[in-house]
């Protein structure tokens, strides 16, 4: 128990993100010895105060009101953790879940699609998510329109799971209180955040991300070109999983999203058939060799996990060089960490061990693709 503690006290620190999390436990191996160490590289970063460390008593009382939900943490790295989601380069380094922990193991479908769904799209979201319940787990947002009615159908006939934006006690939109209560009754409820987090624009990101890293494929129906469905497709097709879109009218807004997937390789959907026909066993995007549909160098196949550390060869003068030269190369365009390895001719042990200081002190955030940007505000 005193490993997990220190486990969510770690990624409760203010200035710990998923990526960096990971570089933590890959440097100090054990969840204690990183929260030691973490004033310290804050102030090399540049920060005048320690970033904020929970007490064990505040994350203690986190787990208990978890438990009184019926819930429990799954700390990445333990088996108990999905093995597709730990894929990803940001992984969740814990998530919260109500329900059936053992279902996150099992091969899932996603369905997602718009909030203001015509009754043709909702009636084939439910029918899509039955059908596809009986020999698949079905994965959405748990959001008014396609999302509710994917759960709605799979729960006739199978399971689901939910991921929501939030936390787990404050079920969103209010409305689907009560199919949020089901699903913990008869599949499963994910949360990556705390417990009275009220779900806000900028947590549905990181929800989406889950439900592209939980599934095997995604299906997409009614999405408008620009819209967190299409996001998602896309965190989809950069962890490696299979696209799905459900053709529309070329007059109704709410298809071109997917429209446009189908358009640039997403497979044609009109029945459960068309999914199982195409789904791979493992995320190895068998079906989806042309990437035209996101022009922004999205990697292929599952995440590498990062690299065991290395101190720089170069030591203390190395990295006293790195932290006088790397700040003044990140802006708020994020720009690849290897760049920045090859403009400053440094070692990248260098500059993984300055980034992880800057991070830590508030200075910069890392994103997926191995790129890192300076926060707008500073």
């Amino acid at each position: 128990m005193r490993l997990d503690i220190d486990r969510l006290r770690l990624v409760r620190t203010e200035s710990v993100g998923p990526i960096t999390y990971r570089r933590l436990l890959a440097r100090f191996e054990t969840p204690a010895e990183a929260l030691a160490a973490l004033p310290e590289l804050a102030r090399s970063g540049g920060r005048a105060t320690a970033p904020r460390i929970p007490p064990a008593e505040e994350v203690e009382r986190e787990f208990t009101a978890l438990a009184r939900l019926g819930g429990r943490f799954i700390f990445l790295g333990t088996p108990d953790y999905p093995e597709y989601l730990a894929q990803l380069p940001d992984a969740p380094p814990v998530i919260a879940v109500l329900g059936d922990v053992s279902l996150l193991h099992s091969r899932a479908i996603g369905i997602v699609g718009a909030r203001n769904a015509s009754a043709n799209g909702m009636r084939l979201a439910e029918s899509l998510g039955a059908e596809l319940a009986g020999s698949l787990a079905v994965v959405s947002g748990l959001a008014r329109g396609i999302d509710a009615a994917a759960h709605t159908g799979a729960l006739r006939t199978g399971k689901t799971i939910a991921v929501i934006a939030g936390g787990l006690d404050l079920p969103y939109p209010p409305e689907n209180e009560k199919l949020q209560r089901l699903i913990a009754q008869h599949g499963a409820v994910v949360a990556e955040a705390p417990l009275g987090t009220a779900p806000i624009a900028r947590h549905f990101p990181k929800r989406n991300r889950i439900i592209a890293g939980l599934v095997l494929g995604l299906v997409i129906i009614e999405a408008a070109a620009r819209s967190g469905s299409l996001l998602t497709a896309r965190m989809a097709l950069e962890a490696g999983r299979e696209l799905f879109g459900v053709p529309g009218s070329p007059l109704d807004p709410r298809s071109q999203g997917a429209n446009d997937l189908i358009r640039q390789g997403a497979h044609l959907t009109e029945t459960a058939a068309d999914v199982l026909a195409n789904l791979p066993d493992h995320p190895a995007r068998q079906g989806l060799g042309r990437d035209p549909m996101f022009q922004h160098g999205a990697p292929s196949g599952f995440a590498e996990p990062p690299p065991a550390w290395t101190d720089p060869a170069g030591g203390l003068r190395e990295l006293a060089r790195a932290r006088l030269e790397i700040p003044a190369l990140i802006s708020a365009d994020p720009v690849g960490v290897d760049e920045i390895a090859r403009r400053c001719q440094l070692s990248g042990a260098a500059v993984t061990a300055v980034l992880l200081e800057l991070e830590l002190a508030g200075r910069v955030e890392t994103l997926t693709g191995n790129r890192v940007a300076r926060f707008a505000d500073l």
